[in-house]
């Protein structure tokens, strides 16, 4: 497997198949009620079977999805479920060396953003930029070879080249660039309202280093916590759950399922929930802020409903930028509102580190009462609308949201020009 995992005996395509039932003998779901049903120690017990799955890999400690559609077809026709395929590009970097061998190093100013960072200098040669975590996207057939080295190694280098200094140097790549099928797993209520969606999700792939529990197998693992626990409920608006693949590639999963929303299915959707690493070990409570200035109407209200939420439970909680890192941006993109929470990220171990100190983000890199919390919180969040839109913002006609695009520099977790 690479850096997102390939799910078995999949549909062809997207399939959504909704009933809207009129009636039901399960109760109204209530948030309490819904927080209530949230344990701790049932959260930890899912992560500890992620971690034994994700042991089972040869050579990726990457947990399969496919015990997320497994455990959704025991509950019965509460839900439709489905695999949405789609085309996904890979690469993967089995090697590469910075040696004196051939050609100049030339530094490049303003991390290449502009033609005119390049100098005429660098015909033939090396161009070496500052601190960049980017890709090229879709390979064409324009692309050059790229490669990244750790500061420390950098820094010499650069003194050098500063100091007018001719440093001789080979990039050296070998890598693989594939394109290959994946899925996204879908699950919705067949109870409630489909013209009025609640909908959220999480991505269920790691990136290649560890098994992920908490990037973002807390988030995973909460969804699918609260799509069990929901089953005891009826609900007025339907509820969709989606789980993503491909976020660790560049948001695949959930820009492609964004992106080829029919108009009229986009507008079913009122607002759109991102939980990616609700656990992480030093953690904060965070926000994404997203406005109705800069974003699709209704946006806002969605960040002030976990705001009222954190002050009810006397928490403190920090706004963070609502800048394309995560699988909202496909959805804002789309004209849809969108939002969530997080508690923050960490920094992925080299190949050499993890040899010599383990691998990270296995079950021992969650905070249970971060991730516990913030499970509740998110349930707060499903049953809210799952019982009513009442005042918050009706959904407009599909919009280009330049604002966003002009103010947004990421994708991912990468850096984009």
């Amino acid at each position: 497997m690479v850096g997102f995992t390939r799910l078995l005996a999949c549909s062809a395509s997207f399939r959504s198949r909704c009933r809207y039932r009129q009636t039901s003998k399960r109760p109204l779901v209530s948030s309490k009620a819904l927080q209530d049903s949230i344990k701790g120690e049932h959260l930890l017990r899912r992560a500890k079977n992620l971690c034994e799955i994700a042991k089972l890999g040869e050579e990726e400690p990457l947990w399969d999805p496919t015990c997320i559609y497994s455990t959704l077809g025991k509950l019965g026709d509460y839900y439709n479920i489905s695999y949405q395929a789609f085309p996904a590009v890979t690469g993967r970097v089995s090697e590469f060396r910075l040696e004196p061998v051939h050609g100049n190093l030339v530094l490049v100013s303003n991390q290449g953003c502009d033609a005119s960072d390049y100098p005429a200098v660098l015909k033939g040669n090396i161009p070496l930029e500052g601190e960049v975590h980017g890709t090229l996207g879709t390979p064409s057939d324009n692309h050059i070879a790229t490669l990244g080295i750790p500061d420390a190694e950098a820094a010499p280098v650069i003194k050098k080249l500063e100091k007018g200094e001719t440093v001789e140097a080979i990039a050296y790549v070998d890598a693989e660039v594939k394109t290959t099928v994946t899925d996204n797993i879908i699950a919705q209520t067949t109870e409630g309202d489909p013209n009025n969606c609640v909908m959220l999700g999480g991505h269920s792939d790691s990136v290649t280093a560890g098994p992920g529990i908490n990037d973002d197998g807390s988030g995973s693992m909460t969804l699918l916590e609260i799509a069990m626990q929901l089953t005891k409920f009826s609900v007025n608006n339907c509820v969709r759950f989606a789980w993503w693949a491909a976020e660790e590639e560049g948001l695949l999963g959930s820009d492609y399922y964004a992106s080829t929303l029919p108009e009229e299915e986009n507008q079913k959707i009122r607002l759109f929930m991102d939980y990616d690493m609700l656990g992480s070990p030093n953690f904060a409570y965070q926000i994404y802020n997203a406005t109705d200035a800069v974003n699709p109407t209704g946006s806002q209200a969605l960040r002030d409903l976990y705001v009222d939420w954190y002050e009810s439970q006397g928490l403190n909680y920090s706004f963070i930028p609502f800048d394309g890192r995560s699988d909202y941006d496909g959805f804002i993109r789309a004209g849809i509102p969108a939002g969530g929470i997080a508690t923050g990220a960490e920094g992925v171990k080299t190949k050499e580190e993890a040899e010599m100190y383990g691998l990270c983000d296995d079950v021992g890199n969650v905070n249970m009462t971060a991730w516990e919390l913030n499970s509740k919180l998110v349930a707060h969040s499903v049953a809210t609308y799952a019982v009513s839109f009442k005042g918050f913002p009706e959904r407009t006609a599909v919009a280009a949201t330049k604002a966003y695009e002009q103010k947004t520099k990421y994708h991912g977790s990468k850096l984009f020009i």
